[in-house]
């Protein structure tokens, strides 16, 4: 049985861990709020620009050379580039394992292809750099900040890249932002750009241009890529802090039942200490009696 010295000092570790936790939480809404409003206020600029691409395809001739536009080459996947985004730091749960667990299943999918990573965030450049993974570029701290020069930076890269014909099909791997308390994992193939026509209110919308469909087609793919990047950065980075939000909130509960039970152990130890004192000071006084 412990002491009551070892069960005052687990009390006091874990009152300690409990502070930090705390303040880990309160640190994590804060940043929360933020990365909100940016992942939510991101979607209808994402949402707009997705619709005048469909709205611009529809004003193309069929016979236009502009369909012909590399990001809109199809070609079979030999070589396969796949944008894993993770966090920067961890004490959030399942947020970096439900990416990788995520990841795996497609690399065993395209195992005859070759497949490449790109690594944003420190957990992922930590977890893929010790396993058999062809690893194409790293950013660590791009999650922190967010900014969009950072991720025009990636997205050019993996333009030129396509464009070269170096990589034959691209994917994006990061959680989605749906409340406190969820974040689901999304895949989806970012190159070669989807050319669907919008349905919906979407198809309904007569836009009025006044440079040629041809040029604003042109401009706006290299743009719809960079949203596409950015919009999961700012997705990534919300679900992050939402994630250790609530795994600090849960560890922090969680302290607060280990101390109950603790300082119960500890009185009920104290309780049978005194007890054992009495009994002895009893039994010494009943002794000197009868030796008197």
């Amino acid at each position: 049985m412990p002491s009551l010295i070892d069960l005052r000092r687990r009390i006091r570790s874990v009152r300690n861990t409990q502070q930090i936790t705390k303040a880990m939480k309160m640190v994590s809404a804060a940043r929360l709020r933020r990365a909100q409003e940016g992942a939510l206020q991101g979607r209808p600029y994402s949402r707009m620009l997705r619709e005048m691409l469909s709205s611009v395809i529809g004003k193309l001739a069929e016979d236009s050379p502009v369909r012909q536009h590399p990001l809109l080459d199809r070609r079979e996947e030999n070589r396969i580039l796949l944008v894993v985004l993770a966090g920067e730091k961890g004490l959030c749960g399942a947020f970096n394992s439900n990416v990788f667990r995520t990841a795996q299943p497609f690399l065993t999918q395209h195992s005859e292809a070759r497949v490449e990573l790109e690594l944003l965030g420190k957990k992922a450049r930590d977890f893929y750099r010790r396993r058999p993974v062809e690893i194409g570029g790293q950013w660590v701290g791009v999650l922190s900040k967010v900014a969009f020069a950072s991720a025009r930076e990636i997205a050019g890269g993996i333009i030129e890249r396509f464009t070269r014909r170096e990589l034959d099909a691209v994917y994006l791997l990061n959680n989605e932002f749906k409340s406190v308390l969820s974040q689901n994992v999304s895949l989806r193939r970012l190159l070669p750009v989807e050319t669907q026509h919008a349905d919906g209110p979407a198809a309904a919308v007569d836009y009025i241009y006044e440079q040629p469909p041809e040029e604003i087609f042109r401009s706006l793919l290299p743009k719809f890529v960079e949203i596409n990047v950015y919009q999961a950065m700012l997705e990534s980075a919300a679900s992050e802090h939402a994630a250790r939000m609530t795994a600090m909130d849960a560890a922090t509960r969680n302290a607060g039942e280990v101390i109950e039970k603790l300082t119960l152990h500890l009185n009920r130890v104290r309780q049978a200490s005194i007890t054992n004192d009495l009994i002895e000071v009893v039994s010494g006084a009943a002794a000197l009696e009868e030796l008197g």
